[in-house]
């Protein structure tokens, strides 16, 4: 029998993962109010099992807990038993704080933006008895690693998981500068999707430094493009973000 997937919480990640899943297994959602259970059924598109937090019974269930991390403390006394399997979606909330829910095994996850559309890149740490479940649970929202280290959690949530915001910022700025070169801003946006688009799909077999040579002719226009980026400092911003964002992750732990 397919299991229950019960989830812990009813904001955009726990929707974005319930509707990776709904086709092949039973939902059950564990809310504050009826009405946010409704609209979470309704946003889905299929029936949930709806369960308040005064109601919520965790034995032997396969939980997904998608509440924002200072909430733990406050949603943890309502849950009540063992579960089979915690996976918590938490961001800087470690597998020993996540003890306080009792769980027969536990794992740690971080999803980005794109499980909304199917394409997360989904980092993974925890009990390695599970890892087959978590990588073929997790890959209904897209591709997933399973990594060694609670540090290299920390460090992919800096590159994977706040990664989206950067790129976003990338996308408007290369717009903005179509558009004061005199561009319509419609234009821009669609050439601009297009780009990330086909980058998406050819950045999955060739190294970025390839692929940046196969792009840049000697003396053309890419060449003096890049040589803008490089002496605006893009490339050490990018890696600057990445040392920040994880120094963040670490402090939250």
């Amino acid at each position: 029998m397919t299991k229950l997937i019960t989830f812990v919480g009813n904001g955009k990640m726990a929707l974005a993962l319930a509707k990776g899943l709904v086709e092949t297994h039973p939902i059950e959602v564990i809310g504050r109010s009826d009405m946010a259970l409704k609209r979470f059924e309704d946003a889905l598109g299929s029936p949930i099992k709806k369960t308040l937090y005064s109601d919520a019974d965790i034995m032997g269930k396969t939980l997904f807990l998608c509440v924002k991390p200072y909430n733990l403390p406050e949603i943890t006394p309502y849950l009540k038993g063992r579960a089979r399997v915690l996976y918590s979606v938490l961001a800087g909330t470690t597998l020993n704080s996540l003890q306080a829910i009792p769980a027969e095994h536990t794992v740690r996850a971080m999803p980005n933006l794109a499980a909304e559309v199917g394409m997360s890149m989904t980092s993974l740490v925890g009990d390695i008895n599970v890892s087959t479940e978590a990588i073929a649970l997790f890959g209904a929202i897209g591709k997933t690693l399973w990594l060694s280290s609670e540090k290299e959690l920390d460090i992919a949530t800096s590159l994977a998981g706040s990664g989206p915001a950067y790129l976003a910022l990338i996308a408007e700025a290369l717009c903005d500068g179509a558009v004061r070169e005199g561009l319509k801003r419609d234009d821009a946006m669609e050439l601009m999707r297009g780009l990330f688009g086909g980058f998406g799909s050819l950045i999955q077999t060739i190294h970025p430094a390839l692929l940046k040579d196969n792009v840049m002719s000697p003396g053309g226009t890419t060449a003096a493009g890049y040589g803008a980026l490089e002496k605006s400092g893009v490339r050490e911003g990018c890696m600057e973000a990445i040392r920040l964002a994880h120094e963040k992750a670490k402090g939250m732990r």
